[in-house]
This record gives structure tokens, C-alpha cells and sequence, in this order.
């Protein structure tokens, strides 16, 4: 950041940092969760499907693989908030929050369609065990049902989009300073439930919850200090 911040690969070298630092902690979770699991095992009974939990302890890659298309996200999120703050100052650029609206639009719609996607794809229990099937035959899937997760999922990419697409829009229709300004601070809000949509998309409803608690003290801090 200290090299590339004020050259033209600012905007990519902040989007790298931001994907490298949730890998980093999806590598850190992964490897905890070893330690712990090693440590319990010789006092825990033998269960089904336990090997399947100690294999992927076994492979600490598989922790910042599965977290690959959310650091994405975000890292792409990061671009766009990043490429539009380079014109904050003096403004007067339109196709720049324009593409990122659209680049917004995009992630908003992907991370509410894969999550869908993903739970309409799980396996009916018990059809097949691991999913193995013979030659001709075809896995079951569970019918599609709307649920809680799904609910929680939409609101968070529905207020993702609510936060960050309207300032992008002023922006692009009058490209001032105090509008790009607003474009600027609204990505960087806009975090806050992108980041909370990606954890109920990967199973964890709770965690986007805890996560969106957190827009109330953000809106509060941006009217005292700019969140650029």
C-alpha cells in the first residue's frame, strides 16, 4: 500500500490485500480448528462421519480454498470502493461509478444466487451415503425450500446493494467531489452486510447477524468521522 497507493495499481494492490488477509484468516481458522480437533480425539467416541472431519483437518488448503469466492467478493467490492476514491478530491469522472454500480449489481446478485444454488445442490441424507453413484444414475437433491437462511441472505444482499448503489448512481449522474465522497463511504459501509451476507451464505446465519449489529455503530462514527 505505502508503493502502489498513489500509482495505477492501487486500487488492484488494495483489492490483493484485502483477499490475501481473509485467506489468512480462513488458514488461521483451519489450522485451530486442527489443533483442537487432534487434541479431542483421543477422549471423543468413535462417530460416523468422523473421518470425514479429521481428513479435512488433515488438509489445511482445503480451509482457504472454500474461502476463495468470498475473498473474491470482497476483494472485487474493495476494487471498485478504491477506484472510485481516486476521484473523490477533484471528482468528474462518470464511467468510473458507473462500472462499479454495475460491478456492484454483479456481486450483489452472485452472492445471493450461489448461496441458493449451493443448498438447492446438497444431497438428500441417506441418498447415495457420500454421494457416490453407478453408472446411468443421478444424485438426489433436496427440493428447494425457502428458509430462514434464505431470508436472512436476502436482506443482507438486498441492504448490501441499498448501501452502496445509490451514491454510486448520484455519483455517476453528477460526478462532483461531495458525491463522490458519499459513493466512497457508502462501499466502505456497504462491508459491512456484504460481509455478513458471505458468512450466512457459507452456513453461518449467526455470524452475518452479529456482523450487521455492527451497522448501527457504523452509521453512528460516520456522522462524527468520514469513512474515508
Amino acid at each position: 500500500d505505502l508503493h502502489l497507493k498513489h500509482t495505477k495499481a492501487g486500487p488492484a494492490a488494495m483489492a490483493a490485500a484485502r483477499t490475501l488477509d481473509l485467506l489468512l484468516g480462513a488458514t488461521a481458522s483451519v489450522a485451530a480448528g486442527a489443533r483442537g480437533g487432534v487434541a479431542a480425539r483421543g477422549h471423543a467416541p468413535v462417530v460416523p462421519g468422523a473421518a470425514d472431519n479429521v481428513a479435512a483437518m488433515a488438509h489445511p488448503a482445503r480451509g482457504p480454498l472454500t474461502a476463495l469466492p468470498a475473498a473474491l467478493v470482497l476483494g472485487a467490492h474493495t476494487y471498485g470502493v478504491t477506484a472510485v476514491s481516486r476521484h473523490e478530491a477533484q471528482g468528474g469522472s462518470t464511467a468510473v461509478p458507473l462500472a462499479v454500480l454495475a460491478t456492484t449489481a454483479g456481486l450483489g446478485a452472485a452472492v445471493l444466487t450461489a448461496g441458493r444454488a449451493a443448498r438447492t445442490r446438497a444431497p438428500e441424507p441417506g441418498a447415495g451415503g457420500l454421494g457416490a453413484t453407478g453408472p446411468g444414475q443421478h444424485r438426489a437433491t433436496r427440493p428447494h425450500r425457502l428458509t430462514l437462511t434464505d431470508l436472512l441472505l436476502t436482506a443482507f444482499a438486498g441492504a448490501y446493494l441499498r448501501t452502496a448503489a445509490p451514491p454510486l448512481l448520484h455519483a455517476a449522474l453528477n460526478p462532483s467531489p461531495p458525491l463522490t465522497q458519499r459513493a466512497v463511504g457508502g462501499g466502505i459501509r456497504a462491508m459491512i452486510p456484504l460481509q455478513a451476507a458471505l458468512a450466512t451464505r457459507a452456513g453461518a446465519p449467526g455470524s452475518g447477524l452479529a456482523v450487521m449489529a455492527l451497522v448501527p455503530l457504523a452509521r453512528s462514527l460516520a456522522r462524527k468521522v468520514s469513512p474515508t
